[in-house]
């Protein structure tokens, strides 16, 4: 997925209120940029640190940028859980996800189960329509936590109650003769591993556990991020 207009440097001064961020551009001006990451972005908030803000394209628009990346030392990270979605359609368009071959159709924001929307929804004649639940995977507590977590990326940063409910409901879909897959999407290049953070959420993780014995399958991909695209480009082990 390649932005659509360059993106602008500038130097983190903080997050607040979840969806702000105060951001310090090159030449000098602070500017209130939307932050696209409701989660708790344990491990990412590093003041001073490097970013990249995408310009809106909306004049109208109250803020005028979105915070899309932080450096953490060699590492940039991709922050925007807006666009998982859009990387996976096209890494599925492009043949990269073995997993996900041979569809015929891609629709996304389909709804299904109880009150939701399911991320993708791929269907072909003669097989099994399959339901694509996507997560955006920032967190890697490399430098927080012991040495079984160097280049282990994890997911969630805080508690999910709804992500829990979309195992279950992609469950639910296995059970009805159609296909489910749980993808984590790792937008950074410093993981060559993932995990479910269950310390964080016993429930999620139990609930992950839960759904893979109902035959709902889990995948990992991790990306390429620059401050130009954001692709997916390997594929990760999960590890318990």
């Amino acid at each position: 997925m390649n932005f659509p207009d360059p993106l602008i440097r500038g130097t983190l001064i903080k997050r607040y209120k979840r969806f702000l961020t105060d951001v310090e551009l090159e030449n000098g001006d602070v500017v209130v940029a939307h932050c696209a990451n409701p989660g708790s972005m344990l491990s990412l908030l590093e003041e001073g640190a490097e970013v990249w803000l995408s310009p809106a394209r909306n004049p109208k628009r109250k803020l005028k940028y979105t915070w899309e990346m932080i450096r953490l030392g060699d590492t940039l990270v991709g922050l925007n859980t807006s666009l998982p979605n859009a990387i996976v359609e096209e890494a599925i368009e492009n043949d990269l996800i073995p997993e996900l071959k041979g569809y015929e159709t891609l629709r996304r924001e389909v709804k299904y189960g109880k009150n939701s929307r399911i991320d993708i929804l791929l269907e072909s004649l003669g097989v099994p329509i399959c339901y694509v639940e996507i997560k955006s995977v920032t967190m890697s507590r490399s430098n927080l936590m012991s040495e079984k977590h160097e280049n282990l990326a994890e997911f969630p940063d805080s508690v999910t109650a709804r992500g829990a409910k979309h195992l279950q409901e992609l469950s639910d879909q296995v059970a009805d003769g159609k296909r489910a897959m749980m993808l984590y999407l790792v937008q950074r290049e410093d993981c060559d591993r993932f995990a479910v953070a269950a310390d964080i959420d016993p429930t999620y993780a139990a609930a992950l556990l839960k759904a893979k014995k109902a035959g709902v399958e889990a995948i990992c991909y991790g990306c390429s991020v620059s401050p130009e695209a954001i692709k997916i480009n390997r594929k990760l082990d999960i590890v318990d």
